[in-house]
Order: structure tokens, then sequence, then C-alpha cells
């Protein structure tokens, strides 16, 4: 059977406990929250039901979020999780150093066997570039989240490897429907004309990538492309003039420290200029950017999503529907009775034609309201030493590494 890291078997009372514990959870009930029941048959067997009807039932089971945890471990420590996590997987927790590292070591009774690598150590390294530096020195031996200008050294580097394939994440700005002038259409539409995507990806993330024209990726079920936004300032500025905002206005954009999010804000700060809004880029950590997101503080926001279980709804049911305001997701504090409907037929049909006819109608719907204006679609990428090997980029971005070793 399968174990936990402290010894203790896998039983469906940790499935059961899970599942009810991430459906009771603020922040990640919105992928577990279509389950009505989750009852214990016998030691090794649970009986989920659901609400309704549910397409992506078993993607959505499958996300890291709602993972199987310890009920006893987690029941005598309620907040050991966050310091001395226990699971399940290849390799267990054995320290962590805040803003530092976390160790990781084999779980020699893992159920698919011990992982290639005895031990793993994650280093912390917020800057970019710092971590280039790092892996061209020996200090690394994998680095994540290549910095753009970055991609040519390490690909020209005959010591390293350059791992670069198409994600399922979307940058895109949030725009606060609750705040004057972003509850006007008009405002939206002109801003979102005004952003050049294309020289965006050319300029600021040096090619990589694809301009974006919907909040979902292009390999997702249920992306519908409505077109990306044609690039039209005078169009924009006419559309602004319409809203009642002929000279424009100042807002903020809030960004969190990442600094190819922040040189990706600047370039659209200068692209807002040019019709006449003037756009203070303002940024800050990622905890205080997402709370005070969450509260509505925002005028304009910088986030990225990445649709974990390749399925509309996951995005779609996040980021639009209105019971999601706030801490699941949508910041643009949209609520419209039609998007909620498309949502929800797309979320509680079986039927395939169906759903995917319901997210071609809500995409061309969400394009008119413009609550959201799509920028980009990355590139995940990663840096290695030649001598590592059994590395696989995973578009999600939850790289499995019980296969990685390093050739000695």
């Amino acid at each position: 059977g399968i174990t936990f890291h402290n010894g203790e078997a896998l039983t469906a009372e940790d499935v059961k406990f899970s599942l009810d514990r991430a459906i009771a959870s603020g922040s990640v009930s919105y992928i577990v929250d279509f389950i009505k029941e989750v009852k214990i048959e016998d030691e090794y067997t649970v009986l989920v039901t659901t609400k309704a009807p549910y397409g992506p039932t078993l993607r959505n089971l499958a996300v890291p979020f709602a993972g199987i945890v310890p009920k006893d471990y987690v029941t005598a420590n309620p907040d050991g999780l966050k310091t001395k996590p226990i699971g399940s997987g290849p390799y267990k927790f054995v320290s962590w150093s805040q803003n530092d590292n976390a160790v990781l070591e084999a779980y020699s009774d893992y159920f698919k066997g011990a992982p290639a690598t005895e031990k793993l150590v994650f280093k912390i390294i917020p800057e970019a570039s710092q971590r280039t530096i790092a892996l061209e020195t020996g200090e690394l031996d994998v680095s994540y989240d290549i910095l753009v200008s970055d991609l040519k050294r390490i690909q020209e580097n005959k010591n390293l490897v350059l791992f670069e394939a198409p994600s399922l994440t979307c940058f895109y700005i949030s725009f606060n429907m609750r705040k004057a002038p972003f509850d006007n259409q008009l405002v939206r539409q002109a801003i979102n004309m005004a952003i050049d995507r294309q020289l965006l990806v050319d300029t600021v993330n040096s090619g990589t990538g694809a301009a974006a024209d919907e909040i979902i990726a292009p390999a997702v079920f249920g992306y519908y492309s409505t077109g990306v936004w044609p690039y039209n300032p005078e169009k924009a500025k006419q559309l602004l003039a319409q809203a009642g905002y002929p000279n424009g206005f100042e807002c903020s954009l809030w960004v969190n420290n990442n600094q190819s999010r922040v040189e990706m804000c600047q370039a659209i700060q200068e692209m807002l200029r040019e019709i006449g809004i003037k756009v203070k880029v303002e940024v800050m950590e990622f905890g205080t950017f997402i709370s005070r997101s969450t509260a509505g503080e925002h005028d304009m926001g910088y986030f990225g999503w990445v649709t974990s279980t390749k399925d509309a709804d996951y995005t779609y049911y996040s980021l639009q529907h209105s019971s999601q305001q706030g801490a699941p997701g949508n910041r643009s504090f949209i609520a419209d009775s039609e998007v909620d409907r498309l949502v929800m037929l797309g979320r509680t049909s079986a039927d395939m034609n169906v759903r995917s006819q319901a997210y071609k109608d809500l995409a061309v719907k969400l394009k008119e309201i413009a609550n959201n204006a799509p920028i980009i679609y990355t590139a995940i990428t990663a840096g290695a030493n030649k001598n590592v090997e059994g590395f696989v980029l995973d578009p999600i971005g939850y790289h499995k590494l019980e296969t990685v070793k390093v050739a000695k």
C-alpha cells in the first residue's frame, strides 16, 4: 500500500479528511466545490458524490492543491503542514530556511520506487539574473524561470542546456470594475486597444511566448480564439472620449516584485501614456499584492494564471464567475448573469460538445465586456547543467524530479 513520509498508511480516512479540508478552505475550495459528499466505503475506497454532472472531475482531483494529507498529523498539528509538511510523494521534507532554501530527501518507501537522486536542495534566489549566474558557476544544477534576456546566453554556453516549451500560463491585466473609470466598458476596451501585445513579446520577452487573445492558453480544452485585440491607439483615444475621458486620467497598475513582470508593466505604462492615461506602476511583495488585490484596493493588477487542469472550467469559474470574487481569483469583480450562466453550463454538462459551445459563447461575451486584458502566453523555461539527466519541462510548472540525476 501507499504510506506517508511518517510511515503511516494512507487510507480512505485520509482521503475523506483531505477533500473535506479542501472544500472548507477559502483559497482552494474552487477546485473541489463540485463535490457534494465524500463517503468512506472501506479502508481503501471512497465514494465521491458530485452536486451535479461535472466534466473535469478527475482533472480537478489530480491538482496538487487538493492533495492527500495525513489526517492524524494535521488534526494534532493544524499548522504543521506550513513548516513541516508530510506527504506521500517520492521526496520527503527535511528542512526549510525562510527566504533561503528547502531540503528534501528520497523517500525509500515511495510506492513507485525510490527516486533517482538522494537529496534535493531548492535555493530561493528571487533575482532572475542571479539565478543565471549561479547556474553558470555551477552553484545550481537546474534553474527555473530564466530571464528572457538570458536565454541566448544559456543557449550559447556549451556547459548548459536550455529547456523551453509553451506553458498553460496567461499574464493579464485585471480591471477593478468596482472603481471608476474601470466600471466603464469603453475605458476597458480602450486600454485593450492601446496595448501592442506583439511588440511586448518581441521586445520585453525577447521573442518568447505569444500574444494572448484569451485568458486560457490554446492547449486548454475550451479555448476559442476571438483574435488578439488589434493595436489601434487612435481608436482607443476615441473610445476614451466617448467614455467621458478625452484627456485621459491617472491610475495605478499593481505588480508583484518579479523583474520580468515589472518590465512588462513599465512597457505597458508607456503605451497607455500615448492615449493620455498616466499610469503609476506600483511594485509590491507577492503576499501584499495578493491580499490587497483580494480586498479590491487596486485599480489595475498584473496577474498570471495557470490553467492547471488543462480544462477551461478551472480558469473561467475562478476568474469570471460572480461567486469567486476576491481570494478565489475574480479580481476584476465581474458579476454578469450571462457570464455566470455560460460558466455553469460549461461546468456542469457532461457533454463535451455542449461544453465547447458554452466556452465559445463565453469567449465572445468576455471579449465584449473586457473585464480583463490578456497580454501574453508565456513559454516555460529552465536551464540545466549538461550533466543533468532525466529533466523534463512540465507545461503546468509542476516539474517531476523523481527521474532527475546528475551524471558523475
